[in-house]
């Protein structure tokens, strides 16, 4: 595996800490701000927006850039709008940083998985990007559960200035080992092939299951620490440990998800989806008592990140020559699901149903995920692609 895949792995897990390290902020920001919890909620949703937009937008607007050159401007830019966010108090201004972050940082992951794609052979791709969305559960092991202990003991501006301080470590690192990539003007991505690629109905049905099982993981993971404190009843002090659990259970589930995803994409989805949904079933049953919460906790997160190398993947063979646009929808089909998590969430608290209620909800989306992935395993292949002898227990295309 090229080092740069390494690389663009931990400048996911420098902006991912940011991304994660609101669920486990999230009191300490709604008292500082003077706001709700479900209102300072609405920052991980606000997140998710930026980046929905942004990961289209900023495909298509750097198609003809050097590579290189547009993964530090995404980096250089997530920095400051975290020195602007530890600067202010107001919730407005955090905000609107918090949407311009995730905007850049949707256009990092975009670009980030094109240039894996053109740094892996067709077969390894699955396997890269679980390498580098493994950024992301090592910022769920290290950098969540640190953000959380900044937060309790330094305030929730510390955070923000750490994950600047980490962005600036990784542009160093991009700068070193991605290659200066200077695209030939004949040879560069095509807009109009691009959106050509988007006629393809089977990739719409793989955005609607990467949005639904985003949504099913967030809508329970958004308010794990309100739900593990005020519902479980464990000390404020345990959440970090808990919620690194979480994380663990995120890096064993995308190892193993990236080691069957390129194979078996739909195979891999029918088992982790269905853990989501029996594990949203046990919390929202037994959310009162520790050890089931706790250990429910850590299997949400090895099969919620199981799920993501197979996600990918599938995309991956759906694109063909023309990935970039195709790629950055995916990305803002996972903020889809970032953005309607918390908010179905965030609904239910407010009505009073309570934390429990946050696993049925996810229960509820969970099947609509897994209706998705049969109904795509069913669907017939109009071109050839890898067979995946997967969920259905017939020979289907992996696309």
């Amino acid at each position: 595996m090229p080092i740069a895949v390494y690389v663009l792995g931990l400048s996911i897990f420098a902006q991912g800490t940011s991304e994660l390290m609101l669920a486990g902020l999230l009191p300490e920001l709604a008292s500082d701000l003077h706001v709700s919890i479900p209102r300072a909620g609405l920052l991980i949703s606000a997140f998710a927006l930026g980046m929905l937009v942004g990961a289209p937008v900023l495909a298509v607007a750097t198609l003809t850039w050097s590579r290189r050159t547009a993964l530090l401007v995404f980096l250089g830019v997530f920095a400051l709008t975290h020195v602007a966010g530890a600067l202010t108090s107001s919730y407005a201004v955090l905000l609107a940083t918090r949407i311009a972050g995730a905007f850049v940082y949707a256009g990092f992951w975009s670009v980030a998985a094109v240039t894996v794609v053109n740094l892996v052979p067709a077969t390894s791709r699955a396997r890269a990007m679980s390498v580098v969305t493994g950024g992301l559960t090592i910022a769920t092991i290290v950098g969540l559960p640190l953000g959380t202990v900044l937060g309790q003991h330094l305030g929730w501006q510390s955070a923000f200035w750490t994950v600047a301080g980490l962005c600036v470590l990784a542009m160093s690192g991009v700068l070193a080992t991605v290659p200066a990539d200077r695209l030939d003007p004949a040879s560069a991505p095509r807009l109009a092939d691009e959106l050509r690629g988007l006629r393809n109905a089977r990739l719409w049905l793989a955005f609607a299951t990467t949005a639904l099982v985003t949504a099913t993981i967030l809508v329970v993971f958004s308010y794990l620490a309100p739900l593990l404190t005020r519902t479980t009843g464990l000390p404020d002090g345990a959440v970090p440990a808990v919620l690194a659990l979480y994380g663990l259970g995120s890096f064993i589930g995308i190892t193993i998800g990236g080691r069957f995803a390129d194979a078996l994409p739909f195979h891999t989805l029918f088992i982790s989806i269905t853990g989501l949904i029996l594990l949203s079933a046990v919390l929202a049953l037994a959310a009162g008592d520790p050890a089931a919460a706790i250990t429910v906790t850590a299997l949400l997160g090895g099969f919620g990140f199981a799920a993501n190398p197979a996600l990918n993947a599938r995309v991956f063979g759906l694109a063909g020559d023309a990935p970039t646009l195709a790629t950055a929808t995916n990305f803002s089909a996972f903020n889809v699901g970032i953005t309607a998590g918390p908010w179905l969430g965030g609904l239910a608290i407010d009505a009073g149903a309570g934390y429990p209620a946050l696993g049925w909800i996810a229960v509820a989306t969970g099947a609509l995920a897994l209706v998705t992935v049969v109904v795509a395993a069913y669907l017939p292949v109009s071109s050839p692609a890898p067979v995946d002898r997967g969920a259905t227990g017939r020979n289907r295309r992996a696309g």
